[in-house]
């Protein structure tokens, strides 16, 4: 079975959910997410699409713990946005992300009142959430860790192309230029061109519209397809 998660809005504690609700604007909490993996069995898919500004970063955190355990039966698709706490989520599992999206990574930022001590004690606590969540990036793009901080230290806004190239996502969606080759059995065996399949359409199709008996049309097909292969008959 295959589900899907919708990571859209800002990312809050469950307990702002309803007030959002409220309002009619769109949020993301982890309980959106555990609804769906209470039911998730084995062998079933969960696609997650992202278009969010990001929002507090334990629920980032929290959502890509869930989805990083179940990495491998997760893709995820970028489809507007992924900043901030979203963009952690997105290192979660196999992603691919639209050609007009944008990905953005930032430090984490918070607000602090009181003496020198406090504003000495949070700058602390900053650091080490930005080295904390660097981990995502690291893991997903093998970077090193201070490629990852000077990344967040310069809040990095990225396409999906300059994503694709640091390794933070896997695709560029709908960018299929190249058929994969397919591999065969034996040095004997080939497919047909297209060329070839054309030709054959049109034979079948000639044979159907001549009126001849099912027997008939099987034989003169035959035929004709040895013909077509350049079988002497």
């Amino acid at each position: 079975m295959k589900h899907r998660f919708d990571l859209r809005g800002v990312m809050i504690p469950n307990d702002y959910k309803w007030y959002y609700d409220w309002f009619g604007e769109d949020s993301t909490c982890p309980a959106d997410l555990k609804k769906i993996m209470d039911v998730f069995q084995p062998g079933d898919e969960l696609e997650v699409y992202i278009n969010s500004p990001g929002g507090v970063i334990d629920v980032g955190s929290e959502i890509y713990t869930i989805l990083r355990s179940h990495a491998a039966d997760t893709k995820i698709y970028i489809t507007g946005e992924a900043c901030s706490a979203a963009s952690i989520v997105a290192m979660a599992a196999y992603c691919e992300m639209s050609p007009t999206a944008l990905l953005m990574v930032h430090c984490v930022s918070s607000v602090a009142s009181g003496n020198h001590n406090a504003m000495k004690k949070m700058a602390e606590v900053l650091r080490t959430a930005d080295q904390a969540l660097c981990g995502a990036y690291v893991a997903k793009a093998g970077m090193t860790q201070e490629e990852a901080l000077a990344m967040m230290e310069n809040e990095t806004w990225l396409t999906a192309q300059q994503a694709l190239d640091r390794g933070l996502i896997d695709k560029v969606m709908f960018e299929d230029s190249t058929t994969p080759d397919i591999l065969v059995a034996g040095p004997l065996f080939s497919l047909p061109t297209d060329a070839q399949m054309e030709k054959a359409r049109a034979m079948i199709h000639q044979n159907e519209s001549s009126g001849n008996s099912p027997d008939v049309l099987l034989l003169q097909t035959k035929l004709n397809y040895m013909k077509l292969k350049g079988a002497e008959v």
